[in-house]
């Protein structure tokens, strides 16, 4: 399960948790990006995205979503 929001200092931000599979949070989750980047970056009108995951571990994702293709890369 992926929870996500418009973000202040980059474009989105999220957090990831899996119990089903006894995973309590994902730090960086790239699997759940490829969920959240294509509805932000239809919201947003943008093809680069800027994600930031807070987590323990936290990270930024940079995506390019365009013709229904999702690159990530951070």
């Amino acid at each position: 399960m992926q929870v996500t929001a418009k973000g202040s200092k980059v474009d989105c931000v999220s957090r990831s948790f899996a119990p089903k599979l006894n995973v309590k949070e994902d730090p960086v989750c790239g699997s759940g990006h490829c969920h959240i980047i294509p509805y932000w970056s239809d919201k947003l009108k943008k093809d680069n995205i800027v994600a930031y995951q807070a987590s323990s571990r936290d990270g930024i994702i940079y995506d390019t979503y365009k013709n229904e293709k999702l690159l990530l890369y951070g």
